[in-house]
């Protein structure tokens, strides 16, 4: 008797254990998924929600975000990659993307794109995805960019309507800047709100092939093409049309000067439609950057935001499973709402909001091709160079002659053949 509840108990013993291990196997093979994303602080519940929603669809993944303010990420990009990465991490398509699939630091997702249908739903954003024929990134987002604006400032100003050609865009400035207003508002500290001014200044003057090609290095800044860009951008500066000291600003701090009052208009992307706080929304509107030369087709910049998974990551199975998620049309579509952007995927439904619907028809009705922004299109160092001068350039209109010299001087450095 004695020797049958010894057995009992050394199977039960057995049998506990056992479990106990299986409940500890479990537990440890939850694998850890590591993504670090870049955002702002209003962006950052529109990440999450999908994050959550990724967690309850797979609770077998460990998920461990890592969120970082966008300039500081810029920084820290490059190192991760080529150290230690994690899993999965946000940025930007284009040359950006390419940048980094050239140095063998990025995962192919060819075949994600030809298993999960994506060349059909992300058609339009497949050429920015893709390097020497092959796909490296998961397209999100992308942003329409244009002028927001204060439609009761315009109408106090007396301006009639949003301006469709330059003259009339001069015009809306004169009569703002005589009312007492700004008409501009620029976050000059981030160097990059700058070299927006410069694409649609260069987009619409000499157009988007004479554009690439400047991006790509093959035209001396010293060109009179470009000059000519900077001298329409000078007579703005020279006239006062931009808020006072705007090298002080970064985008963050520079939202109050619409929603106060202080400025009418600023040249920007449709996410910062996220930024405009409820009580102005009414009267804030959205219009496409006017035409200067008729004879030049109309193109636009449209920057799309990215999902990529590092060549040196260490669980790229779970990666793989996170980008078919969140490639999904509603997810897409809902990552885009929250962000005030445009969604990149085909199937998603047409954006309800009417500063993106303006973006979004922007768009689609461009004939003049569409750039993915300075800084995407171009080398980084290139870029980086570029962008810097841009920030001397509007310190010191005076010196572009000498701005224009030491960025040719850089370019032949960087595209020597």
């Amino acid at each position: 008797m004695i020797a049958h509840r010894l057995r009992s108990l050394a199977h039960t013993s057995a049998a506990l254990a056992l479990a106990a291990g299986v409940l500890c196997c479990t537990v440890a093979d939850a694998a850890t998924l590591t993504v670090n994303v870049s955002a702002r602080g209003n962006q950052r519940s529109t990440w999450q929600d999908a994050f959550d929603k990724f967690k309850k669809a797979n609770p077998d993944v460990d998920l461990k975000v890592t969120y970082i303010t966008e300039e500081a990420y810029k920084v820290q990009m490059g190192g991760w990659l080529a150290t230690d990465p994690p899993d999965v991490v946000s940025w930007h398509d284009g040359e950006r993307m390419a940048y980094y699939a050239q140095r063998g630091l990025l995962d192919d997702l060819s075949p994600d794109w030809s298993k999960n249908g994506w060349s059909q739903q992300y058609a339009s954003v497949k050429e920015a995805s893709t390097y020497k024929g092959k796909q490296y990134a998961a397209p999100l987002g992308y942003d329409a960019y244009g002028f927001f604006y204060r439609r009761d400032l315009f109408e106090k100003a007396g301006i009639k309507g949003e301006p469709k050609t330059w003259d009339e865009f001069l015009d809306a400035c004169k009569k703002l800047k005589a009312s007492g207003v700004a008409p501009i508002a620029v976050a000059a500290r981030d160097s990059w709100t700058l070299a927006a001014w410069f694409d649609y200044l260069d987009l619409r003057i000499n157009g988007n092939v004479f554009h690439q090609q400047l991006m790509a290095g093959e035209i001396p800044y010293t060109d009179p093409r470009v000059k000519k860009v900077y001298a329409a951008w000078k007579t703005l500066i020279d006239d006062h049309y931009f808020i006072d000291n705007a090298l002080s600003y970064d985008l963050d701090s520079i939202a109050p000067f619409l929603a106060n009052g202080k400025a009418s208009m600023m040249l920007m992307g449709t996410f910062f439609s996220a930024s405009i706080p409820a009580s102005i929304r009414p009267q804030t509107g959205f219009f496409r950057f006017p035409v200067i030369d008729a004879n030049v087709p109309v193109a636009e910049d449209g920057p799309v935001n990215v999902l990529l998974i590092p060549a040196k990551a260490k669980n790229k199975a779970d990666a793989h499973r996170l980008l078919a998620f969140m490639e999904q049309p509603q997810i897409n579509a809902d990552l885009a709402k929250g962000w005030g952007q445009l969604p990149s995927n085909s199937q998603s439904a047409e954006p309800e909001d009417e500063i993106s619907k303006v973006g979004f028809q922007t768009l689609a009705n461009t004939k003049g091709g569409i750039a993915q922004f300075y800084d995407r299109d171009m080398t980084k160092e290139m870029a980086d160079e570029g962008m810097k001068a841009m920030q001397q350039f509007y310190s010191d209109p005076s010196q572009l002659d000498a701005v224009l010299v030491r960025l040719e001087a850089t370019r032949k450095r960087i595209y020597k053949k």
